[in-house]
């Protein structure tokens, strides 16, 4: 098959299989003129990056109903945003998220519609800004994610195993990329590696590539995309203190915005390392009620031991400040802070 004929019959086979995304228009809604939103499939796409769809749809709903245009995000606080943020993990697209839509409502509320413009905002790299000129702007941009990657590896029966693989699976993407509706086309290569050519037990049979394949005509599929081996992730640890005072109060800090977690609520307590670092807040009869939370980090792995203590009213911490019941929900934390609040509020149930 030609390039035309391969992107004719994926496109054949979107119009009929398209996903529902909420952030998504139709093929036959787009064919009827309506176009999609940039502000919408930007922030989806930023949402996406190392997530899954799954979870990201409540995430999208409650966005968009909270600040359905860019500029309705552009003005709101930072925390508020860290807090509907908290959960998705990678806060650093949190913090960019909102210096990108501070910039594009300081030039008008409009995202720019070219892959080198849109690569000038904050947090917005050769990825992002081909998904967003191509599905919001029909501009015919590569885009290549891992479900891209895995559908090219085995369509063309690519044995690079990957990272090295990129650049060739990205060419062969490119080739593919038709000038003619590449904003369905991108979305709907990605459809099929989510749906069809999935990394396990691919449905070879009603794939509309089927007979094309080169894998599959090897026997390989399920062996495709090849990947180098990866290396064992270090194990840092630290000290999460969780002191509360008598109405109930919680003391917690506001992370640096640079950085893991950056901008983000936490316990206080020592950078990790190596080993656990002892620095509670204040002084307090601290206890150690041997409870380790566990939580895995794109590059390491972590270990917080908790310490626990009941404190006075009247309590003036190092670091941090406390947040009343009221002022505080525990879905503000991100994913293993909330695990510490777990941990310590389960522990302080049986006592």
């Amino acid at each position: 098959m030609r390039e035309t004929e391969l992107s004719d019959a994926l496109l054949a086979w979107y119009d009929v299989h398209a996903r529902e995304m909420p952030w998504r228009v139709s093929p036959a809604d787009r064919a009827a003129g309506l176009r999609p939103d940039p502000y919408r499939v930007w922030l989806s796409e930023v949402m996406l990056q190392q997530t899954t769809v799954a979870a990201v749809r409540g995430y999208f709903h409650r966005f968009t109903a909270r600040w359905p245009t860019v500029t309705d995000l552009a003005a709101a606080e930072d925390g508020e945003v860290m807090g509907e943020w908290a959960g998705l993990g990678y806060y650093a697209r949190a913090r960019n998220l909102l210096k990108c839509a501070r910039v594009v409502a300081g030039q008008g509320g409009r995202f720019p519609d070219s892959h080198d413009a849109l690569l000038k905002l904050p947090g917005i790299g050769p990825y992002t800004a081909a998904a967003i000129s191509a599905i919001a702007f029909d501009r015919p941009e590569t885009v290549v994610d891992g479900n891209v990657e895995r559908v090219m590896a085995r369509l063309f029966a690519v044995q690079t195993p990957l990272p090295t693989a990129k650049p060739e699976l990205t060419a062969h993407a490119a080739r593919l990329t038709p000038r003619a509706r590449p904003g369905d086309h991108a979305q709907a290569v990605m459809d099929l590696g989510a749906t069809i050519c999935t990394p396990k037990s691919p449905a070879c049979g009603i794939c509309p590539w089927m007979a094309p394949c080169a894998a599959r005509a090897a026997g390989i599929a399920a062996q495709l995309p090849r990947k180098l081996p990866r290396q064992a992730k270090p194990v840092r640890h630290g000290v999460a203190y969780v002191a509360r005072r008598a109405d109930g109060a919680l003391l917690l800090e506001r992370r640096p915005d640079r950085g893991l977690l950056g901008g983000m609520l936490g316990w206080p307590g020592a950078p990790w390392g190596d080993e656990p670092v002892e620095r509670p807040p204040l002084a307090a009869d601290w206890r150690d009620p041997g409870i380790e939370v566990r939580h895995t980090f794109t590059h390491f792995h972590l270990i917080l031991s908790i310490r626990t203590a009941d404190v006075a009213q009247d309590a003036r911490p190092e670091t941090g400040s406390f947040l009343s019941p009221a002022q505080f929900r525990p879905s503000d934390l991100p994913t293993v802070m909330r695990k510490v609040h777990d941990a310590a509020s389960g522990r302080r149930e049986d006592d």
